[in-house]
């Protein structure tokens, strides 16, 4: 089985049986290879419960087209990243459905450097090739590969371990990969009083669905944090890419925050290097970041269009609105656990509550979070929408429509999948705030 329709933006995503199955995976893998022709590549499952059959169809669709794959068995998904950058693969594949419910599945491709095949970049191809049938048989080698170690001590070089302090943090893991990956790491920081919450990987997510962006699943964290007077809580994504925080009052820490707080961790180490950051983001992030010595990038949304400038720009450090973070020196990938160990880091040598490094953020920029909207017509509302306010401030298109004024900015973009517009919008004044976001939502809905 496989539905077209599981071809999506930047991977591989549907209801695992009715849109994707093993002989869709195996297809996937094979097709990968004759569009590309990697001669080595890496493959990783995360843990639902259809992935290690679906991972082992995908090897052997690559085999079967000639590649030689190395087995990773249950990894994370930046950790087939790693494998690929650090081994000189010629590209990857990470089983994985991300942060969807149990009922899905899907596949995570890259290719060398692990740079992200998407629609954009192959992946259509590679839908086109799959559904064509098979090609040509050359079998290639499969053998099992330990990158644990490797990926261990990667991620620990990013900060200064005898400088983390006795901590209290809890950490819901959401029954997903962060569970197997943050173990052997936090072995090396025994000073650190760590409340586990849902370790145990387990498919069917028997506690919450894996996606912390989604206010209800945040729910556990925060009474979490708060009841254990933590000094932070922090949520990771299904295959664990992706963390996102609560800071010691029981306060969500908007991704933009964190970007610019990771800023000035990574200038600290190394100053002037460039920082690339997404259309959306908070004016508290180039502030910061040329605050800190560093040369703030503006980008498009979406880790194709990040990792591909971080090359392009040799950026030190890159941070999406939506908790994805990407560093130069891990294959330009994103990582959910080196901002965990970031956020650590810099707690300890600030010697402050997360909430007291945050109360000038949150006094001085006030921000709507992502705000999303049906709309019939994409293109005529993002044309509404520039007549409307076009004169208020300066118009860019880098990624939909962006209007800057002097104490107010917005962003909206289009959905890559469904007719819908995103509003990201932010003023320097919270009635001001309330009141632009209401304006631009009249002319969304089509009311003004």
């Amino acid at each position: 089985m496989l539905d077209p329709k599981v071809f999506k933006a930047y991977d591989v995503r549907g209801l695992y049986g009715s849109e994707l199955d093993e002989e869709g995976a195996r297809a996937i893998g094979r097709a990968f290879v004759e569009v590309f022709g990697p001669k080595r590549i890496a493959v990783g499952h995360d843990m639902r419960l259809s992935s290690p059959s679906m991972a082992e169809a995908a090897i052997a669709g690559a085999a079967e087209a000639g590649a030689d794959v190395l087995e990773l068995g249950l990894v994370g998904t930046e950790m087939v990243y790693f494998a690929v950058g650090e081994l000189g693969l010629d590209g990857g594949i990470a089983v994985t459905a991300s942060h969807n419910p149990k009922e899905y599945t899907g596949l995570k491709i890259v290719r060398e450097g692990a740079l992200p095949v998407g629609g954009e970049s192959g992946l259509l191809e590679i839908r086109d090739r799959a559904a064509a049938g098979n090609g040509t048989r050359a079998n290639g080698t499969v053998e099992p590969y330990d990158i644990w170690p490797g990926f261990v001590e990667r991620v620990l070089s990013f900060v200064d371990v005898d400088a983390v302090k006795p901590l209290k943090v809890v950490i819901d893991a959401a029954n997903g990969m962060a569970g197997a990956m943050l173990p052997p790491v936090l072995e090396h920081l025994p000073q650190l009083e760590v409340v586990r919450c849902y370790f145990e990987p387990d498919g069917t997510f028997p506690n919450h669905e894996p996606n912390p962006l989604l206010p209800e699943n945040r729910e556990f964290i925060v009474a979490k944090t708060l009841e254990e007077q933590a000094d932070f809580g922090v949520a990771f994504d299904g295959d664990a890419d992706r963390c996102f925080f609560v800071d010691d009052s029981g306060e969500f820490v908007p991704g933009d925050f964190a970007t610019a707080l990771f800023a000035e961790s990574v200038l600290a180490k190394e100053p002037g290097a460039k920082i690339i950051y997404d259309v959306r983001a908070s004016w508290a992030v180039p502030q910061t970041i040329e605050a800190a010595g560093g040369v703030p990038l503006i980008n498009r949304v979406g880790h194709a269009f990040i990792k591909h400038r971080m090359r392009e720009e040799h950026a030190a450090f890159g941070g999406e609105v939506s908790g994805h973070y990407y560093f130069r020196d891990f294959s330009q990938a994103d990582s959910g656990v080196v901002p965990f160990l970031l956020m650590l880091e810099l707690l300890s040598k600030r010697g402050q509550k997360l909430s007291e490094i945050l109360r000038p953020f949150r006094e001085r920029f006030f921000i709507t979070g992502e705000l999303n909207t049906p709309v019939e017509d994409v293109d005529a509302t993002l044309r509404a929408l520039e007549e409307r306010f076009g004169a208020e401030g300066r118009i860019t298109h880098l990624d939909g429509l962006s209007v800057d004024a002097d104490d107010w900015h917005f962003n909206v973009r289009p959905s890559n999948t469904e007719p819908l517009l995103r509003l990201n919008l932010e003023a320097l004044d919270p009635e001001l705030m309330e009141r632009k976001r209401d304006e631009v939502l009249a002319v969304i809905r089509g009311e003004a």
